[in-house]
């Protein structure tokens, strides 16, 4: 008796054993099944988003070659300027030391590519950011970017704001010396939104987190004052 009680025992341990395995095994491919899931999910959704978005675009009159900014002056020092048109900082660089980077680039020591990041988007209710950078690209094309852009800072609105419409846009655009209907058929269009995209992601490839950013011949610019700006170019031209 002893002994065929001792055999149901093992017996039964071992079916226990069996069942457990069993389960585990169940468990680990229902696992494995539920990732795979995710994965091919994932997978199709990177494949519709990458296929609605393109990497095509047009770079306005004035781009540097590889379209990421817009080139005002010939000087033998580089001054890349991220800016957003929606950002106070910006604004307030321009007023502080704008004047300075035109001397410099009147008197022939630097030329400037300006990169109109469209990084705040966030903070409009209708992307103004992206907005006001392709008009900007719609500006070069007239001949008109420098002054187009200081006057949109000028106009600056106010973060959380709907931003400037387009129509103001094109009145402000007209207004420094722009073709109205040209500029309209641009703006309206939305020519050089493409290139916005590209000129922002091409700054945050290049770590450009934050705007105003400055950099002297691919250095940043820390100290941001006229006399910070002007040592930087004259160290740069050594």
């Amino acid at each position: 008796m002893s002994s065929r009680k001792g055999q149901r025992d093992a017996a039964r341990v071992v079916r226990e054993q069996l069942a457990r395995e069993k389960r585990r095994k169940r468990t680990l491919w229902t696992s494995v099944a539920a990732v795979a899931v995710l994965v091919i999910a994932g997978l199709i959704g990177y494949s519709v988003w990458s296929g609605q978005r393109t990497d095509e675009f047009t770079a306005p009159k004035g781009a540097n070659e590889a379209g990421t900014g817009i080139v005002i002056g010939s000087g033998p020092v580089t001054i890349d300027l991220y800016e957003d048109y929606l950002c106070p900082a910006c604004k307030q660089f321009q007023q502080l030391s704008g004047d300075t980077i035109n001397q410099l680039v009147t008197e022939g020591r630097a030329r400037v590519v300006f990169h109109p990041v469209a990084y705040l988007n966030r903070f409009s209710t209708t992307e103004y950011s992206t907005r006001s950078s392709a008009a900007s690209g719609c500006a070069a094309d007239g001949g008109k970017f420098k002054e187009f852009t200081d006057a949109l800072f000028e106009r600056q609105p106010p973060e959380g704001s709907a931003g400037l419409s387009n129509d103001e846009l094109i009145d402000i655009g007209a207004g420094v010396g722009l073709n109205r209907d040209d500029l309209a058929s641009c703006v309206s269009g939305g020519r050089y939104k493409a290139w916005t995209e590209h000129v922002t992601e091409e700054a945050s490839r290049a770590n450009v987190t934050g705007t105003p950013t400055v950099r002297v011949n691919g250095t940043d610019v820390a100290d941001r004052s006229p006399a910070g700006i002007r040592a930087a170019v004259e160290a740069a031209a050594k």
